[in-house]
């Protein structure tokens, strides 16, 4: 079987657990794998290599596709929505993703796909250290016109669960010596496995709130996405900042932090930066800086005894 169809055995896989999740009332976790997927299909929408297995036209329906499972996330989490996407209308679209190589008939909603801006694979952004500094310079005083970032893609908390913890972390502030510079900066927040698989669907803050020195202040609560029991042995939490470069019309990860299950405890917390790109495997750890400039957090753990 050739990768790509592999590719598209996963996506399915991953579709239909996410349908029986919904159709058996496992909001949660039916949640969890619609917002995975439609990061993945997303992620293809985006793929700028000429190596990429599909067309241009099959990216637009991949990224319709993420659009449908984004809404009926929406749908899921927001019980007073008018504007409900049901569970029948996006089985509809099982065959798509089956057939995605072959599909050749009208998107059956009228919906578009979600734009992103540009994310570089983290390879490119190692090409880029030289014009960091060129590009801040420019940033700086530049009255450029460019398009507001969507809002963030934080989530609520997850019902509580009698014995279970849930925890949330407030991102304080963040240490930078070039913080004034920054454009549209924001956080991505992941949970990852050993392997650097993620575990719960990804979240990104809204902009920062404001700068201050050598400070990006964010003052913004995340909800981890699953009790702390059921994290696995090894797994992290992982902070990525990225901030937007006009002259390259590009989002671009910066420098990125993370937490290890052992560090969950409540009260603040201070944690160190590294370079990019993200090491989700934590293999090859290079610090940002020497100088004293950290991630701040302060976590709140949620017990229901």
């Amino acid at each position: 079987m050739s990768d790509v169809n592999k590719t598209i055995q996963k996506w399915h896989a991953s579709f239909r657990k996410g349908t029986d999740f919904d159709s058996w009332g496992q909001l949660v976790e039916a949640i969890d794998e619609y917002q995975i997927l439609a990061r993945q299909l997303q992620k293809e929408v985006q793929s700028t290599t000429n190596s990429s297995d599909f067309t241009e036209e099959q990216k637009k329906t991949l990224g319709k596709i993420a659009t449908c499972l984004e809404m009926r996330s929406v749908s899921l989490q927001c019980t007073q929505s008018t504007e409900e996407f049901k569970l029948e209308e996006l089985k509809k679209l099982e065959t798509i993703i089956q057939n995605i190589l072959t599909y050749n008939k009208e998107f059956p909603f009228a919906v578009q796909p979600v734009p992103l801006r540009k994310i570089l694979a983290p390879g490119e952004e190692e090409n880029l250290e030289l014009e960091e500094e060129e590009d801040a310079a420019a940033g700086a005083g530049s009255t450029e016109a460019f398009p507001p970032r969507a809002p963030g893609t934080l989530l609520p908390r997850l019902p509580s669960e009698p014995g279970m913890t849930l925890l949330t972390l407030k991102i304080e502030k963040i240490g930078l010596k070039d913080a004034g510079q920054c454009i549209d900066p924001y956080m991505t927040i992941s949970v990852k496995d050993v392997n650097g698989v993620d575990l719960n669907p990804v979240q990104d803050t809204p902009v920062a709130s404001r700068k201050e020195d050598t400070y990006i202040h964010f003052s913004v609560d995340v909800e981890i996405q699953r009790h702390v029991e059921r994290l696995p042995k090894g797994a992290a939490i992982f902070f990525e900042f990225k901030h937007y470069k006009p002259k390259k019309r590009f989002t671009s990860t910066k420098c990125f932090a993370f937490m290890e299950m052992d560090e969950i405890k409540p009260g603040p917390i201070v944690i160190e930066l590294y370079k990019k790109p993200t090491d989700f495997k934590r293999k090859k750890l290079q610090l940002l800086t020497k100088k004293q400039l950290y991630l701040h957090l302060h976590q709140t753990l949620h017990k229901d005894s």
